[in-house]
């Protein structure tokens, strides 16, 4: 039987995907030539079992080495800690990362949903001249991760965590900017009615501005100059989120997964999500940004709201 020829380097943490049939003997005997071969490498894990769900978690097994699976793995001017069976990290998307922090104008507002441990909101932060980083993710334990390497980066006044479930973020903006809409429509209305002194016009004011901007700080999520969006194999496509945070010239770049001969039908997704949010879109770019088993890929789609 061949060797398994796929696996990821993360720190001192190999995750070795072997073919199907090997023996665990042949796993162990595998595992310790390919520490002798990288002195680096202190610890070896199988894939298990395909991640899978919006939490991505990693189904991994130890073979060998330290039975350690947190790790320090370092790309692009950064660096990452995190643990490789709760949270997701993929090495192989290194090159895309760098790829689109350079696609990042001065001054821009972004927003990556299914953030992770935050690779895409860190390196953007420290290869753009981004404004702001909204980095947005629903396992807590990444969360917990991605607030450790925005310090460890030294990124705390351009990346903000948005912890949660991004429809329901989306759905607590909504109430709240409506909640802020009704209030200034009854202070409009109270101003033409009202008959104040001087004195108590300033104070009835005054405590109505502050109320209003206290509301409108909670609720004032922007709308994005560019939205990254490197979902996992999902059903939703959560295009409808985002492009209730996008704006005009908003540039979203979208994560899917299809067979070689396919991505024609991810587009029309795309083109049919955006009609139903009465939304007008330009494709700029079809690109493949690996492959993830025999004749399937992950593509990327980059499209611009018109």
């Amino acid at each position: 039987m061949k060797p398994p020829r796929a696996f990821d380097f993360l720190g001192n943490i190999a995750i070795v995907n072997f073919p199907k049939g090997f023996r665990q003997s042949k796993k162990k005997k595998y595992a310790q030539e390919l520490m002798q071969k990288n002195k680096s490498i202190t610890t070896i894990l199988e894939k298990a079992g395909k991640v899978s769900g919006r939490l991505r978690k990693p189904k991994l097994k130890h073979v060998a080495g330290k039975k350690t699976k947190e790790v320090l793995y370092k790309e692009n001017n950064c660096v990452f800690r995190f643990n490789v069976d709760t949270t997701y990290f993929s090495p192989r998307l290194s090159n895309e990362r760098k790829e689109i922090a350079s696609k990042i104008k001065k001054g821009e507002k972004v927003l990556v949903i299914f953030a992770g441990v935050s690779p895409y909101s860190i390196v953007i932060a420290k290869n753009s001249k981004a404004e702001k980083i909204y980095s947005n993710e629903i396992n807590r334990e990444a969360n917990k991760y991605a607030k450790l390497n925005i310090e460890l980066n030294t990124v705390k006044d351009k990346v903000e965590l948005i912890p949660g479930d991004i429809k329901k973020v989306v759905k607590k903006l909504d109430s709240l900017r409506s909640q802020i809409d009704k209030k200034l429509l009854m202070q409009k209305n109270s101003k033409k009615s009202m008959q104040l002194t001087v004195s108590q016009q300033k104070t009835t004011n005054f405590s109505l501005v502050n109320s209003n901007q206290s509301s409108h700080q909670r609720a004032n999520l922007p709308k994005f100059d560019a939205i990254i969006m490197p979902r996992p194999q999902l059903k939703d496509t959560f295009l409808e989120q985002a492009f209730k945070l996008s704006r005009r010239r908003t540039k979203i770049y979208y994560y899917d997964f299809c067979k070689v001969d396919e991505e024609k039908l991810i587009v029309e997704k795309i083109k049919k999500e955006a009609l139903r949010a009465k939304k007008r879109i330009k494709i700029l770019k079809i690109k493949k940004a690996g492959e993830i088993a025999p004749y399937k890929i992950r593509i990327r789609i980059d499209f611009r709201v018109l």
